[in-house]
């Protein structure tokens, strides 16, 4: 392949940056209740979203965090050239009810609680090649609807083993600028998105939903060693690794797979699952999952780490666990999958020399 864009065998480091000018999240109540829960956009105590279904309520979250990003890159939705969006839902159902009367031209994507990553790196793909000015790039999890689409009823009651973790409710929407119009418009943006690692579906033959953190710590290590691998860099060259919802039990194999692999990366690994809730106080077990789970926590506490420039290069790796409840009740195992986004804060002297 005979293209500068594309380095060692998964990454794309872009010539032409795309860069975050709007970030909205929305969160649930329990949410709120947690260590980033001052960082959130909205907050509803309401579970249905003054809806009559758990679906509904999701599709609800999708337009609001949407809306909330767009604001906040003054744009209207006419002016956004794509729509790169998902969830954990049979059909993308929450996805395709949500943001529907936007009328923005939609690529439906599904990567199970990796879909923030997914979706981030394609939109840059988007912007980077010229195909547009403008995309948005939103998920959401609902803990209701994913217990009854994946698990049992509410009702049911069953009990959750420590391994367990909690669907986070909440949705994460992002507006990613061209560099051009961004100067064209004369408009702000305190984060770039320098490039991506596309990971692979890993399976190690664990059959237990109530451990996925064990499903996706492989697929989590392999997209961190390949990105050292193509950008010849290691743990350092980064602040924070940041994965998606590995939970505490996944947490340690991934350190533990990755000191196998010759690099500690416990210093700079933060895991959103295991942040997002007080687990003990919030009776989360091994912490949180979901879509919404890593996106919620990139469009509220990592963008104002890197806005204040307390982070300045993240890899964000949002995580999946490829299973539905028919391949589970056929006894296949739950193969992962997870997505790199490289993320680098613009300061304001770097902003201006761009300018200039």
């Amino acid at each position: 392949m005979n293209n500068k864009k594309a380095v060692g065998k998964r990454s794309i480091l872009f010539s032409r940056p795309p860069v975050i000018i709007g970030a909205g999240s929305v969160a649930g109540e329990k949410e709120g209740q947690g260590p980033f829960g001052k960082y959130f956009d909205i907050i509803e105590k309401d579970p249905l979203f003054g809806s009559g279904t758990w679906e509904e309520a999701e599709s609800r979250m999708q337009h609001m965090s949407a809306q909330i990003a767009l604001r906040k890159a003054g744009l209207e939705p006419k002016e956004v050239r794509y729509l790169v969006a998902g969830d954990l839902l049979g059909q993308l159902i929450a996805t395709s009810f949500g943001i529907m009367n936007f009328n923005i031209p939609m690529f439906g994507v599904y990567g199970a609680c990796s879909t923030m990553g997914e979706s981030l790196g394609i939109g840059s793909i988007l912007v980077d090649g010229g195909y547009a000015d403008y995309v948005v790039a939103l998920t959401s999890s609902h803990f209701a609807s994913a217990e009854k689409q994946f698990r049992y009823p509410l009702a049911y009651g069953s009990q959750r083993p420590y391994s367990a973790t909690w669907t986070v409710t909440g949705s994460g929407a992002v507006v990613l600028a061209s560099s051009e119009a961004r100067w064209r418009r004369k408009e702000t943006g305190y984060v770039e998105v320098v490039g991506t690692t596309t990971g692979i579906i890993t399976d190690y033959g664990i059959k237990d939903s109530m451990n996925m953190g064990a499903c996706m710590a492989p697929a989590a290590a392999d997209v961190v060693l390949n990105n050292f691998k193509d950008l010849g860099v290691g743990p350092d060259y980064y602040d924070r690794i940041v994965t998606g919802d590995l939970g505490t039990i996944g947490q340690r194999i991934l350190i533990d797979m990755m000191k196998g692999y010759g690099y500690d990366i416990e210093q700079q690994h933060f895991d959103c699952g295991t942040q997002i809730y007080y687990n003990k106080e919030q009776n989360t077990n091994a912490g949180g999952s979901g879509c919404g789970c890593s996106a919620i926590t990139l469009c509220g506490y990592i963008m104002d780490k890197m806005r204040k420039n307390e982070w300045k290069r993240v890899l964000f790796i949002p995580t999946g666990a490829l299973l539905s409840t028919v391949s589970f009740n056929e006894g296949n195992s739950i193969p992962g999958i997870a997505h790199g986004v490289i993320l680098e804060a613009v300061s304001g002297r770097e902003t201006e020399e761009k300018r200039g």
